[in-house]
């Protein structure tokens, strides 16, 4: 009796150890399965028993281009403009600066006005007379002094973005209002002095004959009825006198280059 209870404590041992050997065998197996990183990602697929694991190919996914923005630019009309011109009134039209308004721009540079409607389309352009000085500022106070008073170095035209609006002179007669404190305004040649010659002026090929005003801009008399009235008619605009001295950046605070 003695020896068959031995054998059989020995069996149960012995079964015992190879039943914990198996045991963690299996949960090794289960470990590396679940540790191994290049199986923890899933991209490995097991088969079955006694078949090889199959490795799939994990494809990266496209990432879509950023969409190239659309400019919007005006329409010249054939007009040959200055590149000066070009970027500000492209800029306006982009960027919606115009506020949905029609606007003016005087490029003093090439001594000419360029009217646009509200949607940046060129409706007309002339040559047009300003300031004798050359510069871009006011001299504070200037519009409150008599034309007398003022001496020719300090009779600029103001560069900067103005709302206008049509008004009347003390004269009665219809003027663009452009910088109301200055007294800065577009309004029709001026021809009562015949020594200042203003009419031959304009028609000159000349930019330097177009230097003449206290700082107001004189346009031809068509264009300023034919062109400028109706623009403006029952609604303010915007101005544009572009800089001579200075850059497009430093007058126009949020202006930008289209490229």
């Amino acid at each position: 009796m003695r020896t068959e209870e031995i054998s059989n404590n020995t069996a149960r041992i012995v079964g015992n150890a190879r039943a914990k050997g198996l045991y963690t065998g299996i949960l090794l197996l289960a470990g590396m399965t679940t540790n191994h990183l290049a199986w923890a990602d899933g991209a490995w697929e097991t088969g079955a028993l006694g078949k090889p694991v199959v490795w799939q190919q994990v494809v990266p996914t496209a990432i879509a281009p950023a969409p190239v923005p659309i400019r919007k630019v005006a329409n010249f009309k054939g007009e040959n403009v200055s590149e000066a011109a070009r970027q500000v009134v492209n800029w306006v039209v982009d960027s919606g600066d115009n506020a949905g308004l029609p606007f003016l721009i005087v490029d003093k540079v090439q001594a000419r006005v360029l009217m646009f409607d509200a949607q940046g389309q060129l409706t007309g352009s002339a040559s047009a007379l300003l300031g004798m000085a050359v510069g871009d500022d006011t001299v504070p106070g200037i519009g409150q002094r008599r034309l007398s008073s003022i001496l020719p170095n300090e009779r600029t035209t103001p560069a900067g973005r103005f709302e206008a609006s049509v008004g009347r002179n003390l004269a009665g007669k219809e003027i663009l209002w452009v910088d109301y404190d200055a007294a800065i305004s577009l309004h029709r040649v001026v021809t009562s002095n015949a020594k200042e010659r203003r009419a031959e002026r304009l028609a000159s090929p000349l930019i330097e004959d177009n230097r003449i005003s206290y700082g107001c801009i004189n346009v031809p008399v068509a264009f300023f009825d034919e062109v400028v009235l109706p623009a403006f008619a029952g609604t303010n605009g915007i101005v544009y006198t572009l800089p001579e001295t200075r850059e497009n950046q430093s007058v126009f605070s949020s202006y930008y280059e289209l490229e």
